[in-house]
């Protein structure tokens, strides 16, 4: 456990929800949504994924609450739940989604930075991918001084990157063309009706509100319990509101299709689209700034993640094992190989951001689910409901609709992202194995051997159509 100097306030707690949530996706909106849907659409996913996550994060901050011995909440709720291999998934499942989401960070600085040296392209060139490399490692480094003084960095990173959100959304707010935006509002010029149109954005609107957990992983280093369900409702209000801005508010300064047609990070492209070239250079600073902080929150993520499940004997003990900071070096330093060798494979990628930000969102909806779906279990038969016995039906038909909203997150997703997750999730099992065979438990039960089966069924066909060009990255 941590010691007393290592303690988090509320407002740092939120910074980690903050730092999580505004990372690359938020400056990536424009032209995913763009691509997608207009207007209309685009209000009816964020009401849909607005509704969703807040009903998530109820769950998140009652289970807080109610669940105090659940530290480390995303896979501990899974556990108690429903078994010892579902809470192995899921922690793993966080965990890796996590890997891949800090590489769609590095992706997304390369390509910011592209725009100014074409050396580094689209992000996944050699030269950004040996960049990237090195910041990896950087950030290691540092992290590997104290989770202290890195949550320190991340409280002011996290203040310095909203600033250009503000000004782009201040910007874009006196751009402000009604004709515009009613030319724009039903996505002139996309196929399909307005139901193909939200589903196309639903992977992304996960991804963005990836983070929202981040006060409840770190449930451990808060000063008081109660500070880490506030810190989570407080984050996810102040950035969903700058997220719905930053969506709708380039439809009323150009064109659908034009917005469309630009590079990511296309915040920058859209600001350059109307104030010129000098717009460009300042969200893209702001952006490095930004993706730079969520890096560093994410990474602390990864690290506390598989500490905290080889503390309770789901992940093999080597990881759990503190440096002299209480640092967990260990799960640091596997956690940043997977980061590096996934940032190598970007460059066999058609489009890599695209691809690690998909993936990153269908890794983290099966942890979501199994929170969602243990908030519903405990309502439905009142435990823990002794005390303040009236919450229940509130908190019951919360927890329902964040069940609802995660198992359509998984549909709209696709099957390639259900398949490619498979493909993760059945050799990842190895350090489960590993884990059990430690403690010299039986490794799986007769409905655990059933979940594994269909991982590996899904592994085998996800990795025949990756062989076959069937399922492309």
């Amino acid at each position: 456990m941590a010691s007393t100097d290592q303690k988090m306030s509320r407002m740092q707690l939120t910074a980690m929800v903050v730092g999580g949530m505004v990372g690359a996706g938020i400056f990536s909106l424009p032209r995913t949504f763009a691509n997608a849907t207009g207007p209309l659409g685009a209000v009816i996913a964020w009401l849909i994924a607005g509704t969703g996550m807040y009903m998530l994060a109820r769950v998140f901050q009652s289970l807080a609450e109610r669940k105090p011995d659940l530290d480390a909440g995303v896979f501990a709720y899974a556990k108690a739940g429903f078994g010892d291999y579902p809470g192995f998934l899921s922690a793993f499942g966080y965990w890796i989604g996590s890997c891949i989401g800090n590489v769609s960070y590095w992706v997304l600085i390369k390509s910011t930075l592209g725009a100014f040296f074409p050396v580094f392209g689209e992000g996944n060139t050699v030269v950004a991918i040996v960049v990237a490399s090195v910041g990896i490692w950087l950030f290691h480094f540092m992290i590997l001084r104290g989770i202290k003084q890195a949550a320190f960095i991340n409280s002011v990173v996290t203040v310095a990157k909203i600033i250009p959100i503000l000004v782009f959304i201040v910007l874009l707010a006196f751009a402000f063309k009604m004709d515009l935006f009613s030319a724009n509002l039903y996505g002139g010029g996309l196929e399909g009706g307005i139901f193909e149109q939200v589903r196309a954005t639903m992977l992304v609107t996960v991804f963005v509100f990836l983070g929202i957990e981040g006060a409840s992983v770190y449930s451990r280093f808060a000063k008081e319990r109660a500070d880490v369900g506030k810190a989570t409702i407080l984050g996810f209000i102040g950035v969903t509101g700058l997220m719905v801005l930053v969506t709708m508010l380039p439809y009323a300064a150009l064109q659908r299709a034009d917005i469309a047609g630009m590079r990511q990070p296309s915040m920058a492209a859209v600001l350059e689209a109307v104030v010129g070239h000098w717009g460009a250079v300042f969200v893209s600073v702001g952006l490095i700034i930004s993706v730079l902080g969520a890096y560093l929150a994410w990474s602390l993520i990864c690290a506390e993640v598989l500490f905290t499940a080889a503390k309770t004997k789901d992940m093999p003990a080597i990881f759990a094992r503190e440096n002299a900071n209480q640092v967990p070096a260990n799960a640091l330093w596997l956690s940043n190989i997977i980061v590096q060798l996934l940032v190598i494979t970007t460059y066999f990628s058609n489009d890599a951001f695209a691809l690690m930000l998909n993936l990153t969102s269908a890794m983290a909806l099966i942890p979501y689910l199994f929170v969602a779906a243990y908030g519903f279990m405990i309502s439905k038969r009142a435990e823990t409901y002794e005390l303040r016995p009236e919450e229940r039906t509130r908190d019951l038909v919360m927890a329902s609709v964040a069940v609802v909203y995660t198992v359509f997150m998984i549909y709209a997703g696709g099957l390639k992202f259900i398949l490619l997750s498979a493909v993760l999730y059945a050799p990842g099992t190895l350090l489960y194995i590993w884990a059990r065979r430690e403690q010299n438990k039986t490794v799986f039960t007769v409905t655990d051997w059933v979940i594994f089966l269909v991982a590996v069924v899904g592994a085998v066909v996800g990795i025949y159509g990756l062989a076959t060009g069937t399922i492309t990255i």
